[in-house]
């Protein structure tokens, strides 16, 4: 088995516009008014041998929003508001030369939700942080919702554009609360739930990139979890420095994973529901973070060890699995360095464990074509992912009503080729023997960046 590279065009983005209003009700009262559109695309292109293959989805939202802030007295410091959401999810549909084109239907969907936070200063050392959020989430008509029990279709219903259909309703409560053992240290605690109604599919393989949306549906459900976390933070050197460490425990519902042998078909009208199962999961770790809050030379390090697992019926002997997205070590370096009023350099270096994935572990052929046999679901990682990236900012004398700076970068300044996907293939050089292919973005992209101010 060697590795070799290929070509892959992607093309992702999102358009955004925000109109806010802020005003001043009375001295205790504030107000925020946003109105925010949203238009995410994802389009990826693949060929091979005289063969086009290109996959695209779309998220379009309409967004308000409105906040409040009310200041009730010198020990509570009230946020309330709404937020309202159109969702129009676009699936992942297909076309190029060894697929049909078939278009899918925009799924649509109304997300609303109430909320009220409370800032209490209970003591001159104690502070507690405690809220709850009402969420609400109806699938809109415009297409036809079937209902599955593992994989098994039990039920359809056509719904009419504009008609309500299932609607989901969840509780968020929140508390935490920092108490200051002296000038220098504080200890805190806290826990917190959250709902999620669109959810990310992935591919456990390692190959083409097939991760798409959906939103909560008859058979979907909004995904649910609980999180604990205690943590300490601690000053030093007259504050110059900061330290902080806390570790969490996150217990999770209605998570969301491909049967095992899903076809995962784009150029069809197979509902992608069809090939999905439920059930927990489960994330824990610790984290840490280092400051530098002045001088000229200013950033942090952080570090993430965590694991991340799911258990679902059905697959990996109903027992626990990495989830996709699960990373032993997580790490991240940030620096600034203040030349002078007029010049700031910047650098940014990441690290990470690769991704959990699914690699072949035998093959056998069948009727002329190769067929893979895979492994213990994401039993295998892709490669470390790392990079560095540097930034020069100059900011030259300007006047009270305008202000202009310019930016000057290089992502991935030494080339690190990471792994986007690898695929697996007869290796035509050697008979019997298979061979990876390794697909990689992004080498080196210069930047320049005009910012203004008026």
């Amino acid at each position: 088995m060697f590795w070799d590279w290929a070509i892959l065009s992607t093309d992702w983005g999102n358009t955004t516009a925000t109109l806010r209003w802020n005003s001043i009700i009375n001295s205790k009262l504030f107000s925020n008014t946003s109105f925010i559109y949203s238009n995410y695309n994802y389009n990826v292109a693949l060929s091979s041998n005289n063969n086009t293959f290109g996959l695209d989805s779309k998220i379009e939202d309409w967004n308000l929003k409105q906040d409040f802030s009310w200041f009730a007295g010198n020990k509570h410091s009230i946020k309330f508001g709404l937020q309202s959401i159109y969702h129009t999810i676009t699936p992942s549909s297909a076309s190029g030369t060894s697929v049909s084109s078939f278009p899918r239907n925009p799924r649509y969907s109304w997300e609303n939700a109430l909320y009220i936070n409370d800032d209490f200063k209970a003591t001159e050392k104690l502070t507690i942080n405690y809220g709850a959020r009402l969420s609400m989430f109806s699938v809109l008509g415009g297409d036809t919702f079937n209902t599955y029990q593992n994989g098994v279709l039990t039920d359809s219903e056509f719904l009419e554009k504009g008609k309500f259909g299932k609607t989901y309703i969840n509780l968020e409560p929140r508390i935490t609360a920092n108490y200051r053992i002296n000038e220098v240290s504080s200890v805190k605690g806290g826990y917190s739930r959250n709902t999620q109604n669109l959810h990310l599919l992935s591919n456990s393989g390692s190959g083409n990139p097939t991760d798409q949306w959906i939103g909560s549906s008859y058979t979907v459900k909004p995904e649910i979890a609980d999180q604990v976390s205690v943590g300490y933070s601690r000053n030093f050197n007259n504050n110059n420095y900061e330290l902080n460490a806390e570790i969490y425990y996150k217990s999770m519902q209605n998570q969301i994973d491909y049967k095992n042998g899903a076809q995962i078909s784009f150029d069809t009208a197979a509902d992608v529901e069809s090939e999905l199962l439920f059930g927990k999961g489960r994330a824990y770790g610790l984290e840490l973070i280092a400051k530098k809050k002045s001088g000229k030379l200013t950033g942090w390090i952080s570090y993430t060890l965590s694991k991340t697992e799911r258990k679902i019926n059905g697959i990996n002997d109903n027992e626990w699995y990495n989830a996709r997205q699960d990373k032993t070590h997580d790490l991240s370096v940030v620096a600034t360095y203040q030349l002078n009023p007029k010049w700031s350099f910047s650098g940014l270096f990441l690290y990470s464990t690769g991704n959990a994935v699914t690699f072949p572990t035998g093959k056998y052929e069948l009727n002329g074509q190769t067929i893979f046999q895979y492994s213990s679901r994401n039993a295998d990682r892709m490669p470390a992912y790392h990079r560095m990236d540097l930034s020069a900012t100059y900011e030259p004398s300007s006047n009270k009503r305008f202000k202009g700076s310019w930016s000057f970068g290089i992502y991935n300044v030494y080339g690190r080729e990471n792994a986007y996907t690898i695929t697996f293939e007869d290796n035509p050089d050697k008979p019997g023997t298979t061979r990876a292919m390794q697909t990689s973005l992004f080498r080196w992209v210069p930047n320049i960046t005009y910012n203004f101010k008026f």
